[in-house]
């Protein structure tokens, strides 16, 4: 480049290459902040985020003790000391005794009946089995008779559930149902298993039917359970995208340790939450969900935080270079330690400490934490960091985050919600999506009642076909 020999030109040319290398120097932060949350998003996973595990890949990171969430001790895998493991015990009343008695002696001598009838029991051993399974074939015969007195035939009625000529029961079609819903396979299975195990290859349209017939009948069940959860000292919030018809769904549960409730919706937050279908605005007690905001919105209960989540994002934000994250989420452990050496809940000299030093840790965090930066010339409020985010959080909520330690009943994670959650997604990667909406809101209400039925450790199998006969243990037998 040749340079101008007068003064002036050359100021201009520097001017220009300044303002060039400023806007460069522009650039190269942008680029710069773009690589590091590339990075960042990169790194994620079910130990520092909210992702679930199934999204780790197969090189999943290896913790660093046998616990679920970071903080808890680690130890032996396997059962633990204090555990009670299950095993076959023998029963004291067998379906069928087979009697081993001897034939001869190794000296030759045959035994005679008489002598048999002299054995004793020496020793018994149990072998449980399944029968070779077939379906019993029930035929109601009508019978009809000529009355004496007024010489008009009267003829025998059939039950109300036998209303075909030919039929499945009760018991097959609970079972289509339990296969289906409790289980997760898919209706080309089932009727491959009918095949197999009973020699009838049952139709599809029998098994929609049973599940159809199986949804109506429990209507007056979820009601019940509904009603049991208001009553409940804690209930659990959360939910989980489906697929419907190819468009994006939310599966949504409010569950205790022995209710499960699910309800499907197109919307996540509010329109959801303010649906008929859903509870929120009906519990009064503790809800424990994971800070989603459109649960504040609802002053007639109280909130808890997981903080399980929280953790994880202080894990996150600790492995990205943020300094106070670490300090915060020693200090949630700690506090979870000592609220399980007193018996669930801290002492109220206690609760003022953790109080204090809660503010204190947030002061100091506060203050080496980023603040916003307005860009110029962009509409809206300056974007705010990770870290920066999350002690707006922790500032807002933070009686929700300690309630755990204040108050017995509260627990630290939202781990039920989760777990109630957790079958949906079995469910998807069989299924794929749900065809129609009502297909969904089938799932939703018969996988809440066989969560429940096995909260609350009753015989899903029989529940589900008494419900087909009008009646489960939630409802009165007519």
């Amino acid at each position: 480049m040749k340079l101008p020999l007068d003064i002036s030109s050359c100021h201009a040319i520097i001017k220009q290459q300044s303002s060039q290398i400023e806007e460069c120097l522009k650039l190269i932060l942008s680029l710069e902040q773009k690589q590091k949350e590339l990075e960042v998003r990169l790194n994620q996973n079910s130990k520092n985020s909210s992702k679930p595990p199934s999204k780790d890949g197969f090189k999943k990171p290896k913790s660093k003790s046998r616990a679920a969430f970071p903080g808890t001790k680690g130890g032996k895998q396997g059962g633990q000391f204090g555990h009670n493991g299950k095993t076959l015990e023998m029963v004291e009343v067998p379906d069928q005794v087979i009697q081993l008695v001897p034939e001869k002696c190794d000296c030759g001598h045959v035994f005679s009946k008489e002598e048999l009838d002299e054995a004793f029991l020496k020793q018994k051993r149990q072998v449980f089995d399944l029968p070779t399974p077939k379906l019993d074939v029930y035929e109601y015969q009508q019978l009809s008779c000529q009355c004496p007195s007024c010489n008009t035939q009267v003829a025998g009625i059939f039950p109300d559930q036998v209303n075909s000529r030919v039929q499945y029961g009760t018991g097959a079609k609970a079972l289509m149902v339990l296969l289906n819903m409790g289980y997760h396979l898919p209706v080309n299975k089932i009727k491959s298993l009918f095949s197999d195990l009973f020699g009838y290859p049952v139709n599809e349209a029998t098994i929609q039917s049973a599940t159809s017939l199986c949804y109506t009948k429990l209507e007056s069940s979820q009601q019940a359970i509904q009603t049991h959860l208001e009553q409940q000292a804690v209930v659990h919030l959360d939910e989980t995208g489906i697929g419907v018809n190819g468009k994006l769904h939310w599966l949504h549960t409010c569950s205790s340790t022995c209710f499960t409730y699910l309800f499907t919706h197109a919307k996540r937050g509010t329109k959801a939450l303010e649906d008929t279908a859903s509870m929120i605005n009906r519990l009064t007690n503790y809800v424990i969900h994971d800070c989603w905001k459109s649960y504040f919105k609802y002053e007639n209960c109280q909130h808890g935080l997981c903080g399980a989540h929280i953790v994880r994002e202080l894990v996150g934000l600790d492995q990205n270079g943020t300094l106070w994250a670490n300090w915060f989420r020693r200090f949630l452990l700690v506090i979870l330690a000592l609220t399980k050496e007193n018996g669930g809940v801290l002492t109220k000299k206690q609760q003022k400490r953790v109080t204090r030093m809660y503010r204190q840790i947030w002061k100091y965090a506060d203050q080496i934490e980023p603040k916003p930066k307005k860009i110029p010339h962009k509409r809206g409020r300056p974007k705010a960091s990770k870290g920066r985010n999350l002690l707006t959080r922790l500032d807002q909520h933070q009686d929700a985050l300690l309630a755990f330690a204040f108050h017995k009943q509260v627990p630290f994670t939202n781990n039920q919600a989760e777990r109630d959650l957790r079958p949906i997604k079995t469910k998807l990667k069989v299924s794929g999506c749900f065809r129609t909406s009502l297909g969904a809101e089938r799932y939703a209400r018969i996988f809440s009642f066989i969560s429940t039925a096995r909260k609350q450790q009753v015989n899903i199998f029989q529940e589900l076909k008494n419900a087909l006969n009008g009646y489960t243990f939630l409802t009165t037998k007519p």
